[in-house]
């Protein structure tokens, strides 16, 4: 039987969440944060909600505030969601590609930052669009993929999906980007060690400072925005700004806008924008 979450414990979590990882649990979502916590609660062994957030706050709690972040995240992703803009970045990747003065770039690199990448589809979906439209040119392209849940990065590094995930991905590119399983993996596909090298999977909360090395060319932010306020949004669209060299571009969700919001990006088309 699952412990009752109060209001007064509820509101606990919740501020902390907010505090330091920007996730916005409001009222409305009281009985999922019951529902999916209870279950860490009851395989811990703890009388109440009060009594394992104490826990998760302590230096012993460590392993299990991951483990909490990793129970409150949402992680719908798909190849190719969203399809129009990897259409619009296969378009543009040439011109930066083959400008390396105008953008401020070291000659052969083009680095891309998928941030919030979930279980791995739409970092693999980058790669292949990258290696699509650079057509072997001789470019470096990298790829950094970041999450906060460490669950959903085991299943990205791993690059192995069922039949069902890939659905979206043309005969074409199945073929020339997965190994297809045998035997026991007959309904499964791995992604190829080409698209995996120019891949970097990461754990990373959004409301850190980055200490990134290089400014990126583009960076995918998509469906992840909607999860935290305004005031949280504004901050991390500003990072964004500060981390993308000169005239690089923005991918944010087709449901997610910054309209209303102060920011210093050029508005190119509904849900993509420009430094």
């Amino acid at each position: 039987m699952t412990a009752e979450l109060s209001d007064v414990d509820f509101g606990k979590i919740s501020r902390f969440v907010h505090e330091i990882y920007g996730i916005n649990l409001h009222a409305g979502k009281k009985e999922l944060v019951k529902a999916r916590l209870g279950k860490r609660l009851r395989d811990g062994n703890f009388r109440s909600f009060a009594e394992y957030f104490r826990f998760v706050k302590s230096k012993k709690g460590a392993a299990e505030l991951i483990r909490m972040i990793d129970s409150l995240s949402t992680n719908l992703t798909s190849f190719f969601r969203e399809e129009t803009h990897f259409h619009k970045l296969r378009k543009i990747i040439p011109e930066m590609a083959g400008s390396s003065s105008r953008y401020g770039r070291m000659p052969g690199s083009f680095r891309i930052w998928c941030a919030g990448c979930s279980t791995g589809e739409e970092a693999y979906t980058l790669a292949i669009t990258l290696r699509e439209a650079l057509n072997g040119q001789n470019i470096d392209p990298q790829i950094l993929a970041t999450d906060i849940s460490t669950k959903v990065l085991k299943t990205a590094m791993a690059g192995i999906y069922q039949s069902e995930r890939v659905k979206s991905i043309s005969n074409p590119l199945l073929k020339k980007y997965f190994q297809i399983g045998q035997g026991e993996w007959e309904e499964y596909y791995r992604v190829k060690k080409e698209l995996k090298d120019i891949i970097k999977f990461t754990r990373f909360n959004l409301m850190e400072n980055p200490n990134f090395n290089n400014p990126f060319d583009c960076i995918f932010c998509r469906n992840v925005m909607i999860y935290f306020d305004k005031e949280t949004q504004k901050k991390l669209i500003g990072r964004f700004y500060n981390l993308l060299k000169k005239d690089g571009w923005l991918f944010i969700g087709h449901s997610e806008s910054l309209t209303g919001m102060t920011h210093r990006f050029k508005y190119v088309e509904p849900s993509v924008y420009r430094k």
